[in-house]
C-alpha cells in the first residue's frame, strides 16, 4: 500500500484532533510532515492576488566548493572560481524585472546552503488544490539537505499548507523530491514528474496517491540534464517544448496524448532552452552570449538557442527576455533554477 499523507484531524493521527490552544503546528507523522494554518489571511491569498507571486534568494551563500553535479566536476577549479559581486549584479537584473510586475519573495540566505539560490528545488506549489498547498523538498544532493528547514519555516509563516514526503517509503527505501524543477503542472490535476536522478520514482507515487494527482512520469538519464526544467518547458496548458529524441519512449506518448510538443534539438535543450519562464507576455532565458567571443565553445549552441527562442515567442505571440546569468553556469544551473512559483496567476500586476 503506498503512503498517504494524512491531515492532523484525520483518524490515521493517534489523538485525533489537535488542540487549537497548543502552539505546536508541525507534527512528524510516520506518513510525512503536514502543517495547517491555524487561520486564513483576512486580505485573501497568494491565489486571489490577480498577478504572479514568485520566491527567489539573493546569492549571499552561494558557493561552488562542492561540485555536486556532473557539468561542475567537469569544470576546471578556477573555471568554478564565483565572482560574487557580479552574481549579485546579474540576479538584480532579474529580479527587478520580476518585481515590477509581479510579487518577489526573498528566502533568507543562510550561511553554508551553497545552492540555496536554486529556489525551484526546494518545494512545488500544487495549484489543483483547494488550499494553497506547498510540498518542501527531500533532497538526494547532500550539499542542499538544510535548505528544506529555511522552506518549511518560510511557507509556515506564509500560510500554507505544507507538506513534506517520508524519508521512506512502505518498502523502506529513501523517498527524495526536489521540487518544482522536478514537478511541472500542466492543468487541472495533471502534471509531468521527473524521476531517476534526483527525485526518485516512489517520490512522484506518494503524491498521486496523497493529493490525487495524475502524473505523467519523465524518466531522466542524462547526467547534464538532471532535473525536468532541463528537459522541458511548458508554454502553455496544452503546449510542451522538449527534445523527441531524448525522451523516453513512453513518456513521450504519454505526453502526446494530453499537449502538443514542439520538438527542439539535444543542442537547444543542453545549452538551457527548457530552462526558460513564461511569465506575462514574454519568455525568459539565459545566455552568456553578450559576452563570449564568436570563437568559444558555446557561441554556436547559444546562438541556435536564441534563434529558437524567438521562433517560438513569434508563433507564441510571446516576447523574448535575455538575460546574462554566467555565474550562476558556474553551479551548473540556468534561469529557471533560481524562481519558484508561488501562485500559477499568468497575468501581471500592471495589468
Amino acid at each position: 500500500m503506498r503512503q498517504r499523507a494524512e491531515p492532523f484531524d484525520s483518524p490515521a493521527v493517534p489523538g485525533g484532533r489537535l488542540d487549537p490552544r497548543r502552539r505546536p503546528e508541525t507534527r512528524n507523522i510516520d506518513r510525512g510532515e503536514f502543517h495547517r494554518p491555524t487561520a486564513s489571511l483576512a486580505g485573501g491569498s497568494l491565489r486571489t492576488l490577480g498577478c504572479p507571486a514568485f520566491l527567489m534568494n539573493l546569492p549571499l551563500s552561494l558557493s561552488t566548493d562542492v561540485p555536486n553535479n556532473r557539468l561542475m566536476r567537469e569544470m576546471a577549479d578556477s573555471d568554478r572560481q564565483l565572482n560574487r559581486r557580479k552574481a549579485i549584479s546579474q540576479f538584480m537584473a532579474l529580479y527587478r524585472f520580476l518585481s515590477a510586475q509581479a510579487v518577489v519573495y526573498l528566502l533568507p540566505s543562510t550561511p553554508h546552503l551553497q545552492d540555496q539560490p536554486y529556489v525551484a528545488n526546494i518545494g512545488a506549489v500544487l495549484p489543483h488544490l483547494p488550499e494553497e498547498t506547498v510540498v518542501v523538498s527531500r533532497f538526494r544532493s547532500v550539499p542542499r539537505i538544510g535548505e528544506a528547514d529555511v522552506a518549511l519555516e518560510f511557507f509556515r509563516l506564509l500560510n500554507f499548507h505544507v507538506h513534506r514526503p517520508p524519508a521512506l517509503c512502505a518498502r523502506n527505501e529513501p523517498i527524495y523530491f526536489e521540487g518544482e524543477a522536478d514537478l511541472k503542472h500542466v492543468r487541472d490535476n495533471l502534471y509531468i514528474g521527473a524521476h531517476g536522478l534526483r527525485t526518485s520514482r516512489n517520490a512522484l507515487r506518494w503524491f498521486a496517491d496523497s493529493f490525487d494527482m495524475r502524473i505523467i512520469e519523465y524518466p531522466v538519464t542524462d547526467e547534464y540534464l538532471y532535473h525536468l526544467d532541463c528537459c522541458l518547458l511548458l508554454l502553455d496548458p496544452e503546449t510542451i517544448v522538449l527534445c523527441r529524441r531524448h525522451t523516453d519512449p513512453q513518456a513521450l506518448r504519454a505526453i502526446e496524448k494530453e499537449c502538443h510538443i514542439e520538438n527542439v534539438t539535444r543542442e537547444n535543450v543542453r545549452s538551457g532552452l527548457t530552462n526558460s519562464v513564461v511569465f506575462g507576455k514574454y519568455l525568459l532565458c539565459d545566455s552568456p552570449i553578450g559576452e563570449i567571443a564568436k570563437t568559444h565553445s558555446y557561441y554556436p549552441s547559444e546562438k541556435a538557442k536564441i534563434a529558437k527562442l524567438e521562433k517560438l515567442c513569434a508563433q507564441y505571440g510571446l516576447e523574448p527576455a535575455i538575460f546574462n546569468l554566467s555565474e550562476f553556469l558556474k553551479s551548473g544551473a540556468a534561469l529557471s533554477c533560481l524562481i519558484m512559483r508561488l501562485n500559477h496567476q499568468k497575468s501581471r500586476c500592471d495589468n
